[in-house]
């Protein structure tokens, strides 16, 4: 049995609500995207306080009725740094600045011509890993070295890095329209350089419209919220890539054209509405009723808590200690602490997360090698989505797929079998 107590409640100072929220990895700081402007707030939620420290791009214009992907363009993308005080922002009239305590300033290094769309810091702090590149656009990514403010390439990638618990690995996600490829790569500490290095053994998601994956404390899970045409949540077991829970948040689609009501309902849900707390194995989800659900995943079960009545939840994160900071569509901010039952804390206690996840990471390692340097990914790359696996041979051999099989294995059966009957 878990408990939630509010340990505090502030209203935001826009007055709007939040629609995302970004905890620090190891500080008492939580920073949190305006849902009516480009900007973004800095809160300290230390002591059991909730606490606003400052922002960045308050005073720019409203999004107004800007939607879609022009929205998406104009939404800052943000960065906290592993151990420091330090938030870069990226997008909107401020260009790409870091906020500290101290107040705001330019980060050296970023190319005058730098429009990112997603940030993150490599695991040691010295690098900014930033996409689009500054350059090639989309076909690759920027790698800053924030020491000497120099500028190389890295490998393309668009939907945030999210960094293993056990260290030397990190997952980002890299989209099109028909797949979105989850790829996983090795960060040596201490190698001289910060680059992603892209491993062999990879995710395959359908379609795309994906967020940042997630890792459990434990990092034995990890949870993928999407996709562009369905509410879904697919979480995976680490290492293995199996796929133990997949489900639609509300009503399936109905498929085009869409219904006002569905599309409604669409809206309702957060696409930031996750956080794993510090318990192993157990997913908090944020409802359009502002209720919280707790999902144990290898129970199977879930409980629903109601912390906001009425009032959908617009953001969901897990602060360094466990506890959880929602929003709520009504503009305000909630900090609550997880009380767990006697014997699941004590059950948790004996489980050393730390070591669990360093295990985890050296046998994902053992398991692939390294995609070479240059090489195309598609050639290399062995795929799963969490049932089944694809290697380039086998994806050149497929020439039949039924309704049920994903959209992008139903395409490449397709193209097979046109080139084919072209030859």
């Amino acid at each position: 049995m878990t408990d939630l107590e509010a340990m505090a409640r502030v209203r935001v100072s826009s007055g709007c609500a939040v629609e995302r929220l970004v905890c620090h990895p190891r500080l008492p700081l939580v920073a949190g995207l305006d849902g009516e402007r480009p900007a973004v707030h800095v809160w300290s939620c230390e002591a059991g306080q909730l606490r606003e420290l400052g922002s960045v791009g308050a005073e720019t214009e409203g999004y107004g009725d800007v939607f879609g992907w022009e929205r998406i363009e104009l939404t800052p993308a943000l960065a906290w740094h592993p151990d420091e005080p330090r938030l870069i922002v990226a997008g909107g009239e401020c260009g790409v600045v870091q906020w500290t305590p101290a107040g705001l300033s330019a980060v050296d290094g970023v190319p005058p011509t730098a429009d990112y769309r997603s940030l993150a810091f490599s695991p040691d702090g010295r690098t900014l890993w930033a996409s689009p590149s500054s350059g090639d656009a989309w076909d690759s990514s920027d790698v800053v070295d924030l020491a000497s403010g120099t500028v190389s390439s890295g490998p393309p990638w668009d939907t945030g890095v999210a960094r293993h618990p056990g260290g030397r690995l990190v997952v980002t996600l890299a989209s099109d329209q028909g797949a979105t490829h989850g790829l996983f790569a090795r960060v040596d500490p201490g190698a001289g350089t910060s680059a992603m290095r892209l491993l062999r053994r990879a995710l395959i998601l359908d379609v795309d419209g994906y967020e940042t994956p997630l890792f459990s404390a434990d990092g034995r899970h990890f949870a993928i919220r999407g996709n562009a045409y369905e509410n879904t949540l697919e979480v995976f077991a680490f290492p293995s890539l199996q796929r133990v829970l997949a489900t639609t948040l509300g009503r399936p689609s109905p498929g085009y054209p869409y219904p006002q009501e569905w599309l409604d309902q669409m809206r309702a849900w957060s696409r930031h509405n996750l956080a794993f707390g510090a318990r192993p194995g157990v997913l908090w989800v944020g409802t359009p009723t502002g209720a919280l659900v707790e999902v144990d995943i290898e129970a199977p079960r879930a409980v629903e808590h109601d912390v906001l009545v009425g009032s959908p939840v617009s953001a969901l994160a897990a602060t360094a200690t466990g506890a959880l900071v929602l929003a709520s569509d009504g503009g305000e901010l909630m900090l609550v602490s997880v009380r767990s039952d006697p014997e699941e804390t004590r059950a948790a206690d004996d489980i050393d997360a730390s070591t669990t996840a360093a295990s985890a990471v050296s046998e994902f390692l053992d398991a692939t090698s390294e995609v070479p340097d240059g090489g195309d990914l598609e050639e290399h790359l062995v795929l799963t989505n969490g049932d089944r696996t694809w290697n380039a041979d086998d994806l050149a051999t497929v020439h039949t797929a039924t309704a049920e099989d994903p959209t992008w294995l139903q395409l490449r059966a397709a193209i097979n079998k046109a080139c084919d009957a072209r030859t």
